[in-house]
């Protein structure tokens, strides 16, 4: 049977790999620069390309996801700096983590290593493309990428530059390839590939995430969905409640950061959603449940599933609660353990909030856009881990490394 073309992709990855698995830190961060270059060098095509795409999207998708779609020289300039940022970042890959010197004088060190062979499988977000490569390839990785069918084109064009970058370097472009079929046939692959892919981290909606996680033959970093909570205390400055809720909802709905809940403490619901209300007006569309509707007569009744959505558009659940026990609880059973926040001035408050809620992101007087690699200090980022084992939160370098041991003796056997 001959041979599938995401098979031969694969295959002429793990023939390269060591080009990049064994690559010092120097030319590493060379064929950054010019990866990050060869990406402004070609942002006519690039565009171009997403253009391409955006006209295909156009009346498939909600407004707020082609905005997550588009690219613009600003979003491209981003990008570059993403990949830049890499290069100032300790290289991850043979850092010591630990050591020690056996009573039979073995010395037993645990360093890290590139896992060799990571894929991505991910939807309409084009900018993932170039993240991606670049951690894979400042992490000793190399990568096989799979984008969806709505960004294609955007996707290949950023791999192509990104490829002409790295011809220029000392690391193969060999060593990062963007998947060609776009079928499910291309997903299966990768999710049954044992013994080539090392690892696979889907990004996207619930449905892309639920399908490798539950179909995968090979080991699987489990990117969440974000039904992100905002917890306004009956001792929070409301000001500064209104401030921060507005911003977790509306600075950029369609990504997974952005707030879907707020809970409100009775005690200041009264107070404080009229002024909420005012913020998102004609922008936002409340859905309240009966006893959050008192205070706001202009919203929408939550229905049975609004605590449970990821609404990814200007659209927020929101529920009066008796104090932050009802909040911690509500929280526990109906979060994806991504982000939550608490608004409050009472240190015992937040304390007890950063003690019980179990995401990998827990607030104090901030919004839940926050939960991001480049502002953690990651660089750009690989998603958002909302799994407990290996990778948590925003998943940079030294996510997409292993480790094994390494042991010096003179001459020991076992007895």
């Amino acid at each position: 049977m001959t041979e599938s073309s995401t098979q031969q992709l694969m295959d002429s990855l793990l023939a390269n790999k060591a080009a990049v698995n064994l690559a010092n830190t120097a030319d590493k961060n060379e064929a950054l620069a010019l990866m990050a270059d060869s990406l402004l060098d070609h942002e006519a095509e690039i565009i171009a390309a997403n253009q391409l795409d955006l006209e295909k999207a156009k009346g498939q998708i909600p407004d707020v996801m082609l905005d997550r779609l588009r690219l613009t020289p600003d979003r491209l300039a981003g990008m570059a700096s993403g990949i830049r940022a890499l290069i100032d970042l300790p290289d991850p890959v043979g850092r010591l983590l630990s050591g020690h010197t056996a009573d039979n004088g073995l010395k037993i060190e645990k360093r890290s290593v590139p896992f060799g062979l990571i894929g991505m499988i991910y939807e309409s977000r084009p900018n993932v493309t170039s993240d991606v490569a670049a951690l894979a390839l400042k992490s000793g990785n190399a990568a096989l990428l799979r984008s969806g069918k709505d960004a294609f084109n955007s996707a290949n064009a950023i791999m192509q530059a990104l490829k002409a970058g790295l011809a220029k370097s000392k690391i193969s472009p060999k060593v990062i390839e963007l998947v060609q079929d776009t079928s499910r046939q291309s997903s299966t692959e990768m999710m049954t590939a044992r013994g080539k892919i090392d690892l696979l981290i889907p990004r996207g909606g619930k449905g892309l995430i639920r399908a490798v996680v539950d179909n995968a033959k090979v080991p699987v970093i489990e990117t969440g969905t974000g039904i992100c909570h905002i917890y306004v205390n009956k001792a929070a400055n409301l000001d500064e409640a209104v401030k921060i809720t507005a911003n977790a909802k509306m600075s950029r709905p369609s990504v997974c950061n952005a707030a879907e809940v707020c809970l409100v403490d009775q005690e200041v619901a009264a107070d404080f959603l009229p002024r909420l209300a005012a913020a998102f007006a004609g922008k936002v569309e409340m859905r309240a449940d009966e006893r959050a509707k008192e205070f706001l007569p202009e919203a929408k009744a939550a229905g049975p599933d609004d605590f449970d959505t990821e609404f990814l558009d200007y659209i927020m659940a929101i529920k009066v609660v008796d104090g932050i026990e009802e909040a911690i609880d509500h929280i526990a059973k109906h979060s994806t353990h991504h982000s939550e926040a608490i608004v409050t001035e009472d240190q015992a408050a937040a304390d007890r909030f950063t003690q019980a809620v179990d995401s990998a992101a827990v607030y104090v007087n901030a919004s839940t856009r926050f939960t991001d690699g480049g502002e953690f200090g990651l660089g750009c980022e690989l998603g958002i881990s909302t799994q407990k084992m290996h990778a948590r939160g925003p998943m940079g370098l030294n996510e997409l490394n292993s480790y094994k041991y390494i042991v010096r003796g003179q001459g020991q056997v076992r007895e």
